[in-house]
């Protein structure tokens, strides 16, 4: 039987009505690798910085692995998700596996729990006043990212004590992938608050 092909959407956006089915093609493979990895997540254990991610509504597409794998590079504490529907992550490269995932329907409810464990909103915005780089972050931080299209929600914005930080660009666009965006945010709360770096690791299977 050939390797199982990715999902037809570019976005690889899982189809709603999807059946979960392992070595079947597309969608169905996806699923049943995020429900997989799901159950894995259960025994992840938060990293060793005192940062984690606030995935406000975003698509369920390819940015949301690829945040993971982030997470889990920069050694998050967990990454929070906010009405987000099933992902494939395979784009993730395990790190769905290994980093805490807190699911919420609600932003509310969210950042409920984040206060709880005295962690501190930072949402990343394009238009803020404040740059990322000049502020020093607080010792237990929440970024906050919004919508591909649509941005921060309006929970998100009116949240009291909520502190919003642009990543500085000189380019025409006006703002990064949300990846990207969450990558430069856990380095600088990395560079401001890590622990010693470690000596870099290879991959057995290189």
């Amino acid at each position: 039987m050939g390797k199982p092909r990715a999902p037809a959407d570019p976005d690889r956006v899982i189809a709603p009505g999807t059946i979960a089915a392992k070595g079947q093609s597309g969608d169905a493979n996806a699923l049943w690798r995020y429900e997989k990895h799901r159950r894995q997540n259960l025994q992840a254990t938060p990293g060793p910085h005192a940062v984690a991610l606030v995935l406000d509504r975003l698509k369920a597409d390819f940015n949301v692995p690829k945040i993971f794998r982030s997470a889990e590079a920069f050694g998050a504490h967990a990454v929070h998700l906010v009405d987000v529907g099933p992902f494939d992550p395979a784009p993730a490269k395990g790190g769905f596996k290994h980093v805490p995932a807190r699911f919420h329907e609600r932003f509310t409810d969210c950042a409920t729990a984040l206060a709880q464990d005295d962690f501190t909103l930072v949402a990343l915005e394009p238009f803020a006043d404040e740059l990322l780089h000049e502020i020093e972050l607080p010792p237990r931080c929440a970024f906050v990212l919004g919508h591909e299209l649509h941005g921060l929600s309006e929970e998100a914005r009116a949240q009291s004590g909520a502190r919003f930080v642009r990543i500085p660009q000189w380019g025409a666009v006006d703002s990064l992938n949300v990846a990207v965006a969450a990558s430069v945010a856990l380095y600088e709360f990395a560079r401001q608050h890590g622990t010693p770096t470690p000596a870099p690791r290879r991959n057995a299977q290189r």
